[in-house]
């Protein structure tokens, strides 16, 4: 539990931080990790964390995977299982960050953007959902998953 706690707190850091930081996309991916050139070594531990985490990632509201652990999964959009064996690190990366750009029509929100956003509570206008450092760990941990 105290995992999800750290997670959390992450997340209070992240929305207090303001708006994401800059990236460059490249066809359909964003390559370059968003933390730059920082000493970040992102975690994949981490980022399942953030993934299974109703309060921080929200992921498992809309997607399953292999989370035995987890009780009530989405079906919304696809399963994560083999997400790593589809979809290249940046592919991953841009996804998360804004996925609107692949899929205009898509329900998932962009956790990374801040800008141009609609319907988007007082308290978090201008700020993201996750931190450079956060997504890094959930583009690690899925990079994990195979088929």
């Amino acid at each position: 539990m105290a995992g999800f706690a750290a997670v959390g707190a992450l997340a209070a850091a992240a929305r207090a931080q303001g708006a994401a930081g800059s990236f460059a996309v490249v066809g359909d991916a964003i390559p370059a990790a968003l933390t730059g050139a920082s000493a970040y070594a992102a975690d994949p531990a981490r980022g399942r964390a953030i993934v299974m985490n109703r309060q921080v990632g929200l992921c498992l509201l809309c997607h399953s995977g292999p989370f035995p652990e987890v009780r009530f999964q989405g079906d919304l959009a696809p399963n994560l299982n083999g997400a790593g064996s589809r979809l290249s690190e940046g592919e991953l990366r841009l996804r998360i960050v804004d996925s609107g750009r692949m899929n205009p029509a898509t329900i998932m929100p962009a956790y990374y953007k801040s800008e141009g956003l609609t319907r988007v509570a007082p308290a978090y206008q201008g700020k993201p959902v996750l931190s450079a450092e956060q997504i890094e760990d959930v583009v690690a941990f899925l990079t994990t998953l195979h088929d």
